[in-house]
C-alpha cells in the first residue's frame, strides 16, 4: 500500500530529525530535515485519500504511534523548555511553591539534580545557562532563563508535580517525553471520536496525528502545549452539543486548558459561535471561568509570591509590547508603521471574532475557533512553532489543510533564526507563503461551491424543462 510506505518513510526521516544535532552548528541542515518530513506528510494525506473507508482507523492509528515513537528517540533536540518543567515539578514534590523561587536561587541548592545542575567543563554547550557560584568549578543549568520565576499557569504546574511523582529516579527528560506522548496520542483518539459522532471524514484526524510538529514539538520537546490542546479539543467537542449540561463540562474542560498554557483562551469566540441569548453563553463561558480562577487558588493561597510569575517579563523579553522588536507583527509592517501594528492586531482580531460569535455555526465552533487562531498567527507571526499545536488540532477537526502551513511557517522562522537573524524578513517570507496559501485555497473553494450551485441550478432546470 502506497500510504503505508509513504509513513514508513516519513516515520524514517523523523528518527534522522529527532537524532540530528544541528539546531546550533547547522540549523539550515536541520530544515531540511523538517522539509523533507514535511513533504513526506503533505504525500501522505494524498495518499490516504484513496484508501478504503475500513482500512482508515488502523491505518491512521498504526502510523500515530509509529509517528509519535520517534518523538522519543532522542533527548529535546531545539528547546530547553522541558528542563523547567522537570524542576518546577522537583521543586513542588519538596512542598514548595514554584512561583517563590527562581531556579537559580541558593535556598534550593539542596534539590538540583545534577543532570539539571551540571559543573565543571559540562557547562560549555550552547544550550547551557551559567548561575552565579562559589569555588572555581563553574555551574550551569539546563534550565532557560534561571533568573527569572516561572511562568506557567497551574494546571500546568499540577502535571509537572504528576510526572515527578510518577518518574523512577535517574529517569531525567524522559517521563516528561512519554506524558507528552500520551498526551498526542490523546488527541488522536479525542479527534477521531468527535469525528465519527458526527459523521465526518475520519481521515482528517490524520492532519494531526502523522503532522510532524507533533512529534518534534509535543514530544520530544514535550511542550506543555499538548495538554492544553487536548483539553481544548474535547471542550469544544462537548460545547457543541445542544444539552446544557455537556455544554458546561465542555466550558470546564476549556478553562482548563486556558490554565494550563493560556493560548487556548483564543478559541472563546468560537465558543460563542452564533449564541443568541445570554444564557448560553454563560452555560460555557462561568465554568470555564470559575475553573481557571479556582484552579489558581491553592498556589495563590501557598505561594509568597505573585503566581504569574515572569509573564510581564516575557511579554516585554519577546517584544510583544514593541512591535520594531524582532519577527512580531512582520506582515503588518510591511504595509503599517511599527506603532500601528499592534491596534490594527487588535482590531483585526477583534473584527473577525465578532464575525465568528454572530455567523458562526454553534454545531461547528471548531471552525469559527480555527477561523480566529489561524488569522490571529498571520497577524502576530509568532517565532515559536510550538505555539501552533492548537491550530493543527483546530485544523483536523474543520477539514481545512491549508491552515497546515503556518505552523511549517513557525517552523521556519524558529529553527532558521540562528541563521538568517530573528528580524522580520524571514517571517515576513513565510508567514506570508502561508497566508497566500490559505487565502488562494479559500478562494478556489468558494469558486468551486459557486460552479457547483450554478451546475445545480442548470440541472434543475432542464428537468423542469423536459417536464
Amino acid at each position: 500500500m502506497i500510504t503505508s510506505a509513504v509513513l514508513a518513510a516519513l516515520t524514517a526521516a523523523l528518527v534522522l530529525t529527532v537524532r540530528y544535532g544541528g539546531f546550533f552548528s547547522d540549523p539550515v541542515g536541520l530544515f531540511w530535515w523538517y522539509a523533507a518530513c514535511w513533504a513526506l506528510f503533505a504525500t501522505a494525506l494524498v495518499t490516504l485519500r484513496r484508501v478504503p473507508a475500513g482500512s482508515v482507523v488502523p491505518l491512521l492509528l498504526a502510523g500515530a504511534v509509529a509517528v509519535t515513537v520517534t518523538g522519543l528517540l532522542g533527548p529535546p533536540r531545539t528547546s530547553t523548555d522541558s528542563y523547567r518543567y522537570a524542576w518546577d515539578g522537583r521543586v513542588q514534590s519538596a512542598g514548595i511553591s514554584p512561583y517563590d523561587h527562581i531556579p537559580q536561587d541558593p535556598a534550593l541548592v539542596r534539590l538540583r539534580d545534577p543532570w539539571l545542575f551540571p559543573e565543571g567543563s559540562t557547562c560549555s554547550g550552547p544550550d547551557l545557562a551559567g548561575i552565579p557560584h562559589t569555588g572555581t568549578a563553574p555551574r550551569c543549568t539546563r534550565i532557560n532563563r534561571p533568573a527569572v520565576h516561572t511562568i506557567y499557569p497551574p494546571v500546568a504546574e499540577f502535571y509537572f508535580l504528576a510526572i515527578d511523582a510518577l518518574s523512577p529516579s535517574g529517569a531525567r527528560h524522559k517521563p516528561l517525553q512519554i506524558g507528552a506522548g500520551l498526551i498526542s496520542l490523546g488527541v488522536t483518539g479525542t479527534l477521531l471520536l468527535i469525528l465519527r459522532r458526527r459523521g465526518a471524514d475520519l481521515r482528517k484526524a490524520a492532519y494531526w496525528a502523522w503532522c510532524p510538529a507533533v512529534p518534534l514539538e509535543a514530544v520530544n520537546n514535550a511542550h506543555i502545549d499538548a495538554l492544553g490542546v487536548l483539553l481544548a479539543i474535547a471542550g469544544l467537542g462537548l460545547v457543541a452539543s445542544r444539552a446544557q449540561t455537556r455544554r458546561a463540562a465542555g466550558g470546564l474542560l476549556i478553562g482548563a486548558a486556558i490554565a494550563t498554557k493560556l493560548m487556548p483562551a483564543v478559541v472563546l469566540p468560537g465558543v460563542l459561535s452564533g449564541v443568541r441569548r445570554i444564557r448560553d453563553a454563560a452555560a460555557v463561558l462561568l465554568p470555564a471561568a470559575a475553573f481557571t480562577a479556582l484552579a489558581y487558588l491553592p498556589y495563590v493561597l501557598i505561594s509568597h509570591q505573585s503566581v504569574f510569575g515572569y509573564l510581564g517579563g516575557y511579554v516585554e523579553e519577546e517584544g510583544y509590547d514593541d512591535p520594531s522588536a524582532g519577527s512580531r507583527y512582520a506582515l503588518l509592517r510591511l504595509v503599517l508603521p511599527d506603532d500601528w501594528a499592534f491596534p490594527v492586531l487588535l482590531a483585526a482580531v477583534a473584527a473577525v471574532s465578532l464575525y465568528v460569535m454572530w455567523r458562526g455555526d454553534p454545531r461547528r465552533p471548531w471552525s469559527g475557533a480555527l477561523l480566529v487562531t489561524g488569522w490571529a498567527f498571520v497577524l502576530l507571526t509568532p517565532g515559536y512553532s510550538w505555539y501552533a499545536l492548537l491550530l493543527i488540532a483546530l485544523a483536523a477537526l474543520d477539514g481545512r489543510w491549508e491552515w497546515l502551513g503556518i505552523p511549517l511557517a513557525g517552523a521556519a522562522v524558529y529553527i532558521l533564526g540562528p541563521t538568517f537573524g530573528y528580524g522580520a524578513a524571514l517571517a515576513s517570507i513565510a508567514y506570508g507563503a502561508a497566508a497566500a496559501l490559505v487565502a488562494v485555497t479559500a478562494w478556489c473553494r468558494h469558486r468551486g461551491a459557486g460552479t457547483g450551485a450554478k451546475a445545480s441550478q442548470r440541472q434543475s432546470a432542464r428537468r423542469k424543462t423536459s417536464v
